[in-house]
C-alpha cells in the first residue's frame, strides 16, 4: 500500500492541510455568514443580519458627489495614496466625533477599510499567541473572529440592562492575573451593541475608563453605532472622558453606505505611527477613491440630517419589532428594548436550543442568529440576535410572527418528550449571561 506523502495528500479534501500556518486553525466561518445563503432567499424573513438600510440615501447627492470626484480629481482619486488617510477626511472625521465629545487632531486618525480592518490591526500589533483580551458578553462576531484567527484567549465580562458590569471587568482582571496571563485591551462596544442591543452607562464608562487606567490596561472602544441614538443627544464617548489608553474605532457604514468599506482609529500618537505601518503593509494605502467620495459627500451635503433621517426609519423599526414580540412571543420569551442601533437581544424560555432550533425556523421561513455566535466560550445556546434595520415593519412583525409559532412548537415538543440540550457534552444552562431583559 502506497503511503508517501503525495498520496496521502491526494486523498484529503485540503491537500494542502499540513502547510497551513497554526494560525489558520483560528479562521472559521461565522454563524451569520454561514447563514447568508438562506436569509437572502426573498422567501425568508431575515431578522438575522444586519445590513444598513440605505433605501433612504439620496442617490442623486452621492452620484453628483462621485461625478465631481471623477471630474475634476480623477487622477488623484485613482491613485495610490497616503498609508494614513487623505487629509480632508481625517479633518472631516474629527468633526464628526466632536459629536461625542471627542476633540482630537487629524493627524491621531489612521482610516481604514472599515472599522474591521482597525480591529484588525490593532490585534496585530499588540498581541502575541496566548494574550487574553477582554470583551462583553456576549461580543461583537466579527472582533472574536480576528481575536481568534490572532490566538489570543477571550475572557468575557458580564453585562446586564447598563451595559459591562464594572465588578465583571474587575473580577475578569484579576482571575487572568491570578492565571499569570498577560491581557493586551478590553473590547467594548459601548453604545447599542452589537448584539446585545444595551447601551453603557455614562457612570459606567467613567468608572470603566478610571478601571483600566489603574490597572493599564487599553481600551478598544468599537463606536459604528453611537450617532444612531433614538433619545436625545449622542452620548460621550469613552474617548472623551481621555486621551490616554483608548483607541477609538468609527465607521461610515452604518452612518453613510457600508459599500464604501470606509472607518477610522484614533489613536495615540505613538500607536497611530505603529497602525499606519500595519496598514501600509496589509493594504499600502486605503482606497482613495473610497475616501474621496465619503469627503466630498460630507462637504457637499446636510450629512447629519440624514443621520436624523436614519435614525427616525431605524427608530420605526425598532418600534414594530418590540410590538410584534409583546404581542405574539410565547411566556418565558425576554427581550430588551434598544434605545438606538439594530439589534434586539432575545432570551428563550428554559431548555430551549435557539441554535439546535434554527433548521425549524428556516423551514418555516424565518432566519435569526443563534446566540452562541457572540460567545468564545460555548455559551450563549438560550438566546438569539434579532435585527430590525433591514427588513420593514410589516416584514419585521411577520417574521416574528413565524418566530412565535417555532418557538411554540418547540416548547410544544420538549414538554411532550422531555429533550436534554447539551453543549460539549454538558448540560446547556436554563439561563446564561447577559441578564440584558426588561422585558
Amino acid at each position: 500500500m502506497d503511503t508517501s506523502p503525495t498520496t496521502r495528500s491526494s486523498n484529503r479534501l485540503d491537500p494542502y492541510v499540513d502547510r497551513y500556518a497554526a494560525r489558520t486553525a483560528g479562521m472559521t466561518q461565522s454563524e451569520i455568514r454561514a447563514l447568508f445563503a438562506v436569509a437572502s432567499r426573498p422567501e425568508v424573513v431575515s431578522l438575522a443580519g444586519g445590513m444598513p438600510n440605505i433605501s433612504g440615501l439620496p442617490l442623486d447627492v452621492v452620484a453628483g458627489a462621485i461625478d465631481g470626484v471623477v471630474r475634476e480629481h480623477g487622477t488623484v482619486a485613482m491613485q495610490y495614496g497616503s498609508g494614513q488617510g487623505i487629509p480632508e477626511l481625517r479633518e472631516q472625521i474629527t468633526d464628526v466625533m466632536r459629536l461625542e465629545g471627542i476633540e482630537a487632531h487629524p493627524d491621531d486618525v489612521v482610516v481604514t477599510v472599515g472599522s474591521q480592518q482597525a480591529v484588525d490591526l490593532v490585534t496585530r500589533i499588540f498581541c502575541d499567541p496566548g494574550d487574553v483580551i477582554i470583551c462583553e458578553a456576549p461580543s461583537y462576531v466579527g472582533a472574536l473572529g480576528v481575536f481568534k484567527s490572532y490566538q489570543c484567549d477571550v475572557v468575557h465580562a458580564e453585562m446586564d440592562a447598563d451595559g459591562l458590569r464594572p465588578d465583571a471587568l474587575r473580577a475578569a482582571i484579576a482571575s487572568v492575573r491570578a492565571a499569570g496571563k498577560t491581557i493586551k485591551f478590553l473590547y467594548t462596544i459601548p453604545n447599542f451593541h452589537n448584539p446585545a442591543g444595551v447601551t453603557l452607562s455614562v457612570e459606567r464608562r467613567r468608572e470603566i475608563v478610571e478601571i483600566c487606567a489603574e490597572e493599564n490596561i487599553l481600551i478598544l472602544e468599537d463606536n459604528p453605532y453611537g450617532l444612531l441614538g433614538f433619545d436625545g443627544e449622542p452620548l460621550p464617548a469613552m474617548r472623551s472622558m481621555s486621551n490616554d489608553n483608548i483607541i477609538y474605532l468609527g465607521s461610515f457604514s452604518k452612518t453613510f453606505a457600508p459599500g464604501f468599506r470606509v472607518g477610522w482609529a484614533l489613536a495615540p500618537h505613538t500607536v497611530r505611527e505603529k497602525l499606519v505601518l500595519a496598514q501600509e503593509s496589509a493594504t499600502l494605502c486605503p482606497p482613495q477613491f473610497s475616501q474621496m467620495a465619503i469627503s466630498a459627500y460630507l462637504a457637499s451635503h446636510d450629512w447629519q440630517g440624514q443621520i436624523k433621517q436614519f435614525r427616525e426609519m431605524y427608530r420605526e423599526r425598532r418600534d414594530a419589532m418590540v410590538s410584534a414580540l409583546e404581542d405574539m412571543m410565547p411566556a418565558g420569551c425576554h427581550w430588551n428594548v434598544p434605545s438606538g442601533g439594530f439589534y434586539v437581544w432575545l432570551t428563550l424560555p428554559p431548555g430551549v436550543n435557539a441554535k439546535a432550533m434554527l433548521p425549524r425556523a428556516v423551514t418555516a421561513r424565518v432566519a435569526y442568529v443563534p446566540g452562541t455566535a457572540f460567545f468564545a466560550d460555548g455559551f450563549g445556546s438560550s438566546s438569539m440576535r434579532l435585527s430590525y434595520c433591514y427588513p420593514t415593519p410589516e416584514r419585521i412583525r411577520e417574521g416574528v410572527r413565524r418566530l412565535a409559532g417555532v418557538i411554540e412548537e418547540e416548547m410544544e415538543l420538549r414538554q411532550t418528550f422531555g429533550a436534554i440540550d447539551t453543549i460539549g457534552g454538558r448540560l446547556a444552562p436554563s439561563a446564561e449571561y447577559p441578564s440584558t431583559d426588561t422585558q
